[in-house]
């Protein structure tokens, strides 16, 4: 995999090559925000330290998600709870707070890799989770072999969830996938059409609430 390493501490920066190249890796360690910027449309994966000298990671995270949907993870010393639910809301895949041991690392990277290769199968196809398939092309819905009719926003809310499947997705994220950037409106226009989908859906288990931050659907 080629993983673009965006940290400026040459010791730790050091170390992480070695044991990324000794796994089978390619990495490539960039010390700025701006030529991560420049360069992560050539990578399959980028870790991200937030601590850069020119700018702050999580403005580059933003940036980055603004054009490209290549998986980062985030690893950095900021461990509180504000900079983690941040830099989940701004699109990283993962969170991890150093130390972190290199088992941990290299899992943590092998599960942001196959998410992200099954949003981007899933992205022309058909996502299944459990007896419920979403035909993201045909605008289908199929639960338990019947199909199920749902409103444009419905699907629409359906459908961000189904493109990561398995992943956490912010209220947000959401709301500007499925209303734009420009919607204002309360919140809860999302819980309404939620709460139409899984009445529809009849599958309680199917999409999950994480408190304080979003839904997952399935696993």
């Amino acid at each position: 995999m080629r993983v673009l390493l965006v940290e400026d501490d040459d010791g730790v920066a050091g170390a992480l090559v070695e044991a990324l190249r000794a796994n089978g890796h390619h990495p490539h360690r960039v010390r700025r925000g701006a030529d991560a910027l420049l360069a992560h449309r050539d990578h399959d994966l980028v870790l991200l330290d937030l601590g850069l000298p020119d700018t702050d990671g999580l403005e580059v995270l933003r940036k980055i998600r603004r054009v490209a949907q290549v998986p980062v993870l985030v690893l950095t010393a900021r461990g509180d709870e504000r900079s983690t639910v941040r830099g989940l809301r701004l699109g990283a895949d993962d969170y991890l707070v150093k130390p972190v041991r290199l088992g941990e690392l290299l899992a943590r990277m092998d599960a942001v890799a196959r998410r992200s290769a099954a949003r981007s199968g899933a992205s022309a196809g058909v996502v299944r989770v459990g007896d419920v398939e979403i035909d993201l092309e045909g605008r289908r819905v199929v639960v338990g072999g019947a199909e199920v009719a749902l409103t444009s926003k419905e699907f629409a809310v359906l459908a961000a969830l189904a493109c990561r499947a398995g992943t956490a997705v912010s209220r947000q994220q959401l709301m500007d996938e499925v209303w734009g950037d420009a919607y204002l409106a309360v919140s809860r226009s999302l819980d309404v059409h939620l709460a139409g989908l899984r009445a529809k859906l009849g599958r309680p288990g199917l999409v999950t609430t994480i408190r304080g931050f979003g839904y997952r659907l399935g696993g």
